[in-house]
């Protein structure tokens, strides 16, 4: 499952830095997910450091659009990092 960051975000730049995937950045006029690259950080830490950074309770959430087993996330990242 990718994440997604709601309307609750007040663009406080905590998110961005932290992504390992590069999948954070600053949209029209909040911060936006690439669902294409984002592993909930599946392969880097435990759990999504945006969550645990983000100043703000629930502002990043699981993205129903975007719905992936921990196995697909692992996929993905591996398609990232280590395929050539």
């Amino acid at each position: 499952m990718a994440l997604l960051i709601t309307k609750k975000c007040i663009n406080c730049d905590m998110c961005e830095p932290e992504c390992p995937n590069q999948a954070i950045a600053m949209g029209s006029e909040i911060y936006e997910i690439d669902a294409t690259r984002c592993t909930e950080c599946v392969g880097h830490y435990d759990a999504p450091t945006c969550q645990q950074v983000c100043p703000i309770d629930k502002t990043i959430i699981i993205d129903p659009q975007h719905t992936e087993s921990r196995e697909q996330l692992w996929d993905k990242y591996v398609e990232l990092y280590l395929v050539e």
